[in-house]
């Protein structure tokens, strides 16, 4: 079953000189298994809108379901339901090496299932299978200290001690911030893969349209505490205006191949959605030879 958002609304501080609409009437389902992919300009609330997948917010109005569970029960019996719930989704934050503190990897990666009342098989286990995900040799990287790392094995690690509590969803709030660019890389290739891997749901915060053009089955595009778009990248990322208007602006391999088209290229318009270089560059190769043939054809 799905996550699903029942027109929700978040205001701060109602009642107060400070009080700020933060989220108006959203609706949206997640579908197991896919990738999400949530973009927006810093205030558009985007960051606010994750915090009610998992219950750290309580919508002002609507209603947050996992599973079919509404995530703020009103019965005490419901209670139980709603913390396991909360507990399918794991959730990854902006500048997630903050969140380690053990002396060694593999205490940090432990945490979470010993917490969570887990044995010492068991939580090997979930330490083993979660380092092997995010590509961390268990061998070599266990007894190190995380902070010996560099920042994507910092975050690495971080993600590693999420998916050893084995959510079924998986939220990732801007996980590349502030990397180095071969950092940046890596770790997108480890999201990606984990994905392909595992099946498990992601949901995807970025104001990077090139790393969401990469990575997402599914976008949604906020402004001002509003969902503004939402489709498949094929329908999203082609609307230039409304792209302008949040405050975004296309990826840069999709404008690339605009200028390219506008330049007298003949390509196709799905040729503009080529997600990766080696498909761009391919488009515009086909496109040429193509217009080649049928200068030659016309010359004969």
């Amino acid at each position: 079953m799905p996550i699903e958002l029942k027109d929700i609304s978040y205001t701060y501080m109602p009642g107060t000189p400070y009080e700020r609409k933060a989220l108006q009437n959203v609706s949206l389902t997640i579908a197991d298994g896919t990738f999400v992919a949530i973009a927006g300009h810093t205030g558009s609330g985007k960051s606010t809108l994750l915090q009610h997948l998992n219950g750290l917010l309580t919508p002002t109005m609507g209603q947050v379901l996992v599973d079919g569970v509404d995530l703020s029960p009103k019965r005490k019996s419901e209670k139980p339901a709603a913390l396991a719930a909360r507990r399918s989704v794991g959730m990854v934050f902006q500048y997630a090496e903050n969140q380690l503190f053990e002396e060694t990897i593999y205490d940090d990666i432990a945490f979470g299932p010993r917490n969570f009342g887990c044995d010492e098989k068991e939580t090997d286990a979930r330490v083993h299978s979660s380092m092997e995900l995010v590509n961390l040799d268990f061998a070599k990287y266990k007894d190190r200290s995380p902070f010996q790392l560099s920042g994507g094995q910092m975050r690495r690690v971080a993600l590693a001690g999420v998916l050893a509590l084995q959510p079924k969803y998986l939220v990732l709030d801007e996980p590349t911030a502030g990397l180095d660019p071969k950092g940046r890389k890596a770790l997108l290739s480890t999201i990606r893969e984990l994905h392909k891997k595992s099946g498990t749901t992601m949901i995807f915060v970025s104001h990077n349209m090139d790393d969401i053009f990469a990575l997402a089955d599914d976008v949604v595009v906020m402004k001002q505490g509003e969902m503004l778009l939402h489709g498949a990248p094929a329908e999203v990322f082609p609307q230039t205006e409304q792209i302008a208007e949040a405050g975004l602006r296309q990826p840069q391999l999709m404008e690339l191949l605009s200028r390219i088209r506008a330049a007298g290229v003949p390509l196709p318009k799905q040729a503009l959605l080529a997600r990766t270089t080696i498909e761009a560059a391919h488009a515009v190769e086909q496109a040429l030879r193509q217009a080649a043939k049928g200068g030659r054809s016309h010359a004969e």
